[in-house]
């Protein structure tokens, strides 16, 4: 059986920190300290309802047996019916009356606690997951190209997803019911040394037995739960990226390649989760058995115990409450084991958020930023409030002295620039090239050779360890990252479009564009004419990346969003990969007129789209091995010349 790609990411299984995790999971509660407290006071009123509920039955059975038989029985081993204030059958009624309001009002506050307890953790949970989703939401947004690139999307899903859920699982029913399954343990032996301690004792002994049992079933699923959350992790990964390509899987009949791949997968989820749960559900009959077997052993005793009295109906009572109890306490017992699955659980998807968010973000150290200028006869510059269509980089001072203006004309330069992905893989090798202010500078080459690398280190995707890449004169380091890539307009072979209308979409080049601004930018891409013939026009829906268009026209649509932000350095990463030779043709003079005083990188297989190129870089194997113009290219019949003539006839 085949078996699947792995895809390496930056999220690698680590040991896990239980207390830390807990403890930073529990951190988030901080907010509703409040309403924690009075959670746990609710659960307090509940346990001690039902604690308090079977301590009752105890003199209730035994009064019930003194109204049966005699008027000297004792009630409750310890005071004589006589003693009471009741006297005879009229009082002896009076007083079981009394017992059995005292149990139904003790089960109604239990019923109000409870509900209570509910209500107000449902508001905190969903009201916690809400920030942590928000928080993850906002750090993902700072965080380096590189944790895209090397980490599947149905990874990061996940992570909003199963994980936050079972952390949410955690907080709105493991802990309450963890809490109240103490206190109902604690209250319980409280209650059984007060009514009899000599049975009391076996209770210890079949308390001692549950926690090995729960100590040893616990540690084995520990690792298969953590395991588990990994898995499905990797499990999204690959659906996630099998739904989106699945026209791709068609297209080379991979239906069985790719159902055997999942196959692999989907076993490797089934085997951690088998182990997880196999001992999870083992945990349920163990627990009862072992009661079972204190149920007896306390009947036994009870029943010795009774019998060596002096007034064995004096432990009716008694014994019918330890038999209670030992379910009081058994329910508990299981219940904390239980839950010890669902805080493994919410601690491997706690680690995996936590993960993320403590994933560094993305460093920016620039100081020089992005300002509108105006710009005086004598070449003054001063910083505009106002939209000008002109643009300056600001130098601040760190002495405190005034500030200084460089223009921005759109000079890029790279000198002796060498960088790789990972340690000891270079993909660019000491390349230096320059595009002055409004040139058009063609990238060519096979794939692989190094054509978006030098893209993505213009916009600072990538910091460059060795060599400078200069913008108007200022290293891009020194550049703040959001005002430089303010200053690029990108447009990418792989388009996306958001949900949205057409104007959306267009205007998120630029959001604070006008109507007519975005609608001259779809013409200058020559994206108005089929916008036009759209059911409602501009204001036409788009969903699902745009899957109501065709790839050309989603394409188009991107570089209008590229031309309504008006940027003076613009990137074309095979931007008319997708449009057809008779709609190239057609947006040729708009893009030329959007390119019209601009510097523009053009990254591009087809080579006819380069040819009135001021100068063409041939990559190969992340060197420049030929640069010029076309014409000075096809002179030399170097490797451009054979790409050319390859795919296309010389007139």
């Amino acid at each position: 059986m085949p078996r699947p790609m792995a895809k390496k990411g930056v999220f690698a299984s680590k040991p896990k920190n239980l207390k830390g995790t807990l403890g930073r999971l529990v951190s988030y509660l901080k907010p509703h300290r409040g309403k924690m407290v009075l959670v746990f006071v609710c659960i307090l009123l509940t346990t001690m309802s039902n604690v308090a509920g079977t301590a009752i039955l105890a003199p209730l059975l035994n009064g019930l047996a003194a109204v049966k038989n005699t008027d000297d029985l004792i009630l409750t081993g310890i005071t004589r019916l006589d003693e009471l204030v009741f006297q005879g059958v009229e009082g002896k009624l009076t007083y079981l009356t009394i017992l059995v309001s005292s149990i139904a009002a003790v089960y109604v506050l239990g019923l109000l606690a409870n509900y209570l307890c509910n209500r107000i953790l449902v508001s905190v949970s969903t009201t916690t997951m809400t920030t942590m989703r928000n928080q993850l939401f906002g750090h993902m947004q700072r965080l380096p190209i590189k944790v895209f690139d090397t980490t599947t999307h149905g990874e990061l899903m996940t992570r909003y997803t199963n994980d936050i859920d079972v952390m949410n699982e955690f907080i709105a029913r493991c802990i309450p019911q963890m809490v109240s399954s103490v206190l109902t343990i604690i209250g319980v032996f409280v209650m059984m040394f007060v009514l009899c301690w000599p049975l009391a004792l076996v209770m210890v002994a079949m308390l001692a037995v549950m926690l090995i049992v729960v100590k040893f079933i616990g540690g084995k699923s520990q690792k298969n739960f953590v395991a588990q959350q990994h898995a499905v992790g990797k499990l999204n990964g690959y659906i996630e990226e099998l739904v989106e390509g699945q026209k791709v899987v068609k297209s080379f009949n991979h239906e069985e390649i790719a159902v055997a791949n999942f196959d692999v997968i989907n076993s490797h989820w089934q085997e951690v989760s088998r182990k997880a749960n196999a001992y999870a559900n083992i945990m349920g009959p163990i627990m009862n058995n072992v009661s079972h077997f204190f149920y007896a052993a306390i009947a036994i005793v009870g029943a010795f115990i009774a019998i060596s009295s002096n007034e064995p109906l004096a432990f009716v009572g008694i014994i019918a409450s330890f038999l209670m109890y030992i379910r009081n306490i058994s329910n508990p017992i299981q219940q904390i084991a239980q839950q010890i699955n669902l805080v493994f659980m919410a601690v491997a998807g706690g680690e995996r958020v936590f993960e993320l968010l403590d994933t560094p973000e993305e460093v920016d150290d620039g100081y020089v930023t992005l300002v509108n200028a105006d710009v005086d006869e004598n070449g003054n510059i001063t910083e505009s409030a106002n939209r000008t269509g002109r643009w300056a980089w600001k130098h601040p001072h760190h002495d405190g002295g005034e500030v200084t203006f460089t223009e921005l004309k759109g000079d890029v330069r790279f000198e002796e620039v060498t960088f790789g992905y990972e340690e000891n893989k270079t993909v660019l090798h000491d390349v230096s090239l320059f595009a002055k202010p409004g040139q058009k500078i063609a990238f060519v080459g096979s794939t692989g050779a190094g054509k978006t690398t030098i893209t993505n280190l213009i916009n600072r995707f990538y910091d460059v360890p060795d060599g400078k890449i200069r913008y108007d004169g200022i290293n891009i380091n020194k550049i703040k990252k959001a005002d430089l890539r303010r200053s690029l307009a990108m447009v990418l072979q792989d388009t996306h479009l958001f949900t949205g209308t057409v104007m959306d979409n267009i205007r998120y080049g630029r959001l604070d564009a006008t109507d007519e601004e975005c609608i001259a930018a779809a013409k200058s891409a020559n994206a108005h004419q089929f916008i036009k013939h759209l059911p409602q026009g501009y204001d036409t829906l788009l969903t699902r990346d745009g899957e109501n268009l065709s790839q050309g026209q989603r394409q188009l649509i991107a570089i209008a969003r590229a031309a309504v932000a008006d940027p003076p350095v613009l990137i074309l990463d095979e931007a008319t990969s997708s449009i057809d030779t008779r709609t190239e043709w057609l947006i040729e003079k708009g893009m030329d007129a959007l390119m019209q005083g601009r510097t523009t990188f053009v990254i591009a297989h087809r080579l006819s789209t380069v040819r009135n190129s001021d100068a063409i870089m041939v990559l190969e194997h992340g060197e420049i091995i030929e640069r010029g113009s076309h014409d000075d290219l096809i002179a030399q019949k170097g490797k451009y010349y054979q790409l050319y003539t390859g795919m296309f006839e010389l007139s």
